[in-house]
């Protein structure tokens, strides 16, 4: 018998399934975004003539709709997630400021730390579109945010902080949270701070340096903001991970941060920490259209997980998941978790048969893509296996997981098995973000199937050597390429499920 979600312990949860979302919900962490809050607007209409003046359209606005925008929408995204969300910022005494206020109160958001000062411009974005294009994009903010609006926010920092579970920044540049607020925010969150109970920190900056006083847990910089930490241009696709990879700790010392997440839009996120752990995520990617604040989907839903207890590597899937919920969408979107769930829950039938797989093999082939095949039980899903498919994924393109049968299984591992059937163990391995199919097999070997698709890479795990393997010799047959790949010790399934009967605990970290 499975256990229930409320039972299960999320510190130890690294899979994602569509029961995940409703279990942080459930939590309801409290969570404060503090940063630069704007109000975004989309404008539509037709165009049926050029103006007289120039040779300029005129679009015929046929419909107007505003939504929270910048700090505002993350904080919007994790309202609609089931967090407890306050929100500190300035806005102006305009229309722009009450409008975003009252948006925000409705989502049940806090509002008393949004404070409104006469002297203030409501930062705006308006984006005016015809047929689905956004022709032009009319900003409109403060040139100086008035001092006197800056020493109400800095006075309020400490109050705003207490008794919260994480602090999410959101510094676009305005000088919302320059000094003093950023002094504030330092002397209440930074490792000097009085007391032990320091939230969970996480800065989305454009420029993250400043912040590395506070000594964040996460920061989120994206591929133009981590060139320009590192001062130089970054390639494309994955030498472009790679070249992130290799400035891991010039990132760690320029953030002062525990952990680097870069985001790679259409090429998702790269994890960098002090110890060398290394996790990708990869995205989902719709075609180009009407769709904004993708970034603060994915900082808003890793916030939450990581607040509500998930491990890190999991809470980056699961932000991903969140990311490309509302890449789909257009305009300003939030990602909730029924969609979320809804999202995760449409892995559960993903495992193809032979005769699709090929097909869509054979359009990735013609692409130029290169496909790597990996296979095994995948029974009960931990770090070893996340951390094993990543490694899998970065040999090719496109990364096809083969699960062995039921009946397989308990012919390989005994009566006892597999706790999980292969429906479940099918959503729960496709859901992650670096693999793309996943099939399941009945034979005894992977033989047959390789001998089907001819995988360029045939990877497995490292306690193997090419000359163990039984379907070596077939990969070899057309030239292929056996990969070995890292062994993690003590995170084999068999020694997780031993524990678990044995009523041992968790294996301890170094």
């Amino acid at each position: 018998m499975s256990e229930s979600p409320e039972s299960i312990d999320l510190s130890t949860q690294r899979a994602l399934s569509d029961w995940l979302p409703g279990r942080l919900a459930a939590e309801q962490p409290s969570i404060l975004v503090i940063g630069d809050v704007m109000l975004d607007g989309w404008w539509s209409g037709s165009i049926e003539r050029l103006c007289r003046e120039a040779p300029a359209p005129v679009v015929d606005i046929q419909s107007r709709e505003s939504v929270p925008g910048g700090a505002a929408n993350t904080a919007m995204n994790l309202a609609a997630l089931g967090a407890k969300v306050s929100v500190a910022g300035i806005v102006g005494s305009d229309d722009a400021g009450e409008d975003l206020r009252g948006q925000l109160a409705a989502a049940g958001i806090d509002v008393q730390h949004l404070h409104t000062h006469p002297d203030m411009v409501t930062t705006t974005k308006i984006r005016i579109s015809s047929g689905g294009q956004v022709m032009l994009r009319l900003d409109d903010a403060a040139r100086t945010v008035p001092a006197g609006a800056l020493a109400a926010l800095a006075a309020s920092v400490r109050a705003a902080v207490e008794r919260q579970d994480a602090v999410l920044v959101c510094d676009y540049g305005t000088g919302v949270v320059a000094d003093p607020v950023r002094t504030a925010l330092a002397g209440v969150l930074g490792p000097d701070a009085a007391g032990g109970n320091r939230p969970l920190v996480v800065v989305d900056a454009h420029d993250p340096r400043p912040w590395a006083a506070v000594r964040p847990d996460l920061v989120t910089p994206n591929a133009q903001e981590t060139a320009r930490l590192l001062d130089r241009k970054l390639p494309e696709g994955q030498e472009r991970v790679e070249a992130v990879a290799a400035e891991s700790a010039a990132l760690l010392q320029e953030t002062g941060a525990r952990a680097v997440v870069v985001t790679l839009d259409r090429d998702g996120t790269v994890l960098l920490m002090p110890d060398g752990v290394r996790h990708r995520t990869w995205a989902r990617p719709a075609a180009e259209k009407q769709a904004s604040g993708a970034g603060d989907t994915f900082v808003a839903a890793l916030t939450l997980a990581r607040a509500a207890g998930l491990p890190l590597t999991a809470s980056l899937d699961l932000a991903q998941s969140a990311a490309d919920v509302v890449v789909h969408q257009p305009g300003t979107s939030v990602c909730s978790t029924a969609q979320l769930s809804r999202y995760l829950e449409a892995f559960a039938d993903t495992a193809l048969t032979g005769d699709e797989l090929e097909r869509q093999i054979e359009v990735h082939r013609a692409q130029g893509q290169r496909i790597v095949l990996t296979n095994g039980c995948f029974d009960v899903l931990h770090s070893g296996h996340t951390r094993y498919l990543n490694q899998a994924k970065q040999l090719g393109d496109i990364l096809v997981v083969a699960l062995n049968s039921d009946d397989s299984v308990r012919r390989l591992k005994g009566p006892g098995r597999p706790i999980n059937n292969m429906a479940d163990r099918a959503a729960v391995v496709a859901a992650l973000s670096c693999v793309d199919y996943v099939t399941v097999f009945d034979t005894p070997t992977a033989t047959p199937l390789i001998r089907r698709l001819r995988p360029e890479v045939y990877a497995k795990g490292g306690d193997y050597t090419p000359e163990m393997l039984a379907e070596t010799p077939a990969v070899e047959e057309y030239g292929g390429r056996v990969a070995i790949l890292d062994y993690v010790a003590e995170r084999s399934t068999t020694a997780v499920v031993k524990r678990i009967r044995d009523g041992e605990g968790a294996v301890p970290t170094n």
